[in-house]
């Protein structure tokens, strides 16, 4: 699956080649953060709706309002018999675990887990790669020499985004402190808005907001206040605060549910891949609202720093126990 390089520019070939054959039926549950979060699921939701348009699938969504739904909706697409069915989020993975056990003749695929089981493709992505440069761009920006990190949920994923965070703002200062809050959910707006405040009044003046529709509340703290600045996550979210976003760090969901898509309709076996910069499945935004904020230089400089982490001679870490040995490397 040469998900790095998929564009919808190659798509409509596909297209026009797959009307022969049944037409591909692929699903996805969402997490409880659901349709609408700008974020995660929005995400993969985009990859579905190109496999309908691109490759003439028919598709079907069932939404989670809480973890207690993931099972029951994996068993109800399985039992629907469609090709592939895309389990979005971590959280899923023992219940995608137990389902897939007992479908084995059925195509499953999870974002963000690893699932050892030989009919489910499992998607996972180097988060930290992205949000080093979120990190490395926080500090280039920060006047306070300050900046925030809000999470989701304080689990091994969500510690890759802030172990990369961190070591990108030390990157360019070893100076700058970085302050760290989880919200302990991914649908909570509310007390996404309320910790934001928190970090915005511990003078943070960039906060890098991974937190699913929790970080809705964020952005709009960020919205509210002046000289302080926001950056976002999984999805091109820049419009949500035109000028108050420098960036969002993508996770191109979208192109790996529409990559897995493409390998079951060419009848390709599963395979689990990872995806980060060298491969395009992380990367930031192209800054559309922010340049005259950000400038020249530091645009340069990230585009030097992302070089160095596609070649290889910067290693983002992506635990907190390979923050604390991480040190500034002279690329």
């Amino acid at each position: 699956m040469a998900i790095g390089i998929l564009l919808l520019a190659g798509c409509a070939n596909s297209a026009s080649k797959s009307t022969a054959a049944a037409p591909l039926r692929v699903a996805m549950v969402t997490d409880v953060g659901g349709l609408g979060d700008k974020s995660f699921n929005d995400s993969a939701y985009a990859g579905l709706t190109w496999a309908k348009t691109y490759l003439g699938a028919s598709t079907e969504v069932l939404q989670s309002k809480s973890a207690a739904d993931y099972q029951p909706n994996l068993t109800a697409l399985a039992d629907q018999g469609f090709d592939e069915i895309f389990a979005v989020g971590f959280l899923m993975s023992k219940d995608l675990t137990h389902v897939a056990h007992r479908y084995p003749a059925r195509r499953f695929a999870i974002i963000d887990a690893v699932v050892p089981e030989p009919n489910v493709t499992s998607i996972t992505f180097r988060e930290q790669e992205g949000s080093f440069l979120a990190g490395a761009l926080a500090a280039m920006v920060s006047k306070t020499k300050r900046v925030g990190f809000l999470g989701g949920m304080d689990v091994p994923l969500l510690r890759k985004f802030e172990a990369g965070y961190t070591a990108g703002a030390r990157q360019v200062d070893p100076s700058v402190k970085v302050l760290v809050k989880y919200v302990g959910s991914f649908e909570d707006v509310a007390s996404g808005k309320e910790l934001a405040s928190v970090l915005f009044d511990a003078r943070a003046d960039v906060i890098y907001v991974a937190a699913g529709k929790s970080g809705l509340g964020a952005i709009n703290e960020t919205r509210a206040r002046s000289g302080v600045y926001a950056i976002g996550v999984d999805s091109d979210q820049d419009g949500l605060a035109p000028g108050k976003i420098l960036t969002s760090v993508l996770k191109r969901v979208d192109v790996a549910v529409f990559g897995v898509a493409q390998d079951v309709q060419k009848k390709m076996p599963s395979k689990s891949v990872e995806l980060g910069l060298k491969e395009a499945g992380v990367d930031l935004t192209d800054f559309k609202y922010t340049r005259a904020t950000i400038g020249d230089e530091n645009l340069l400089r990230l585009r030097e720093l992302r070089q160095a982490i596609v070649d290889g001679r910067i290693v983002p870490p992506q635990t907190r126990d390979e923050l604390g040995r991480f040190t500034p490397v002279n690329y």
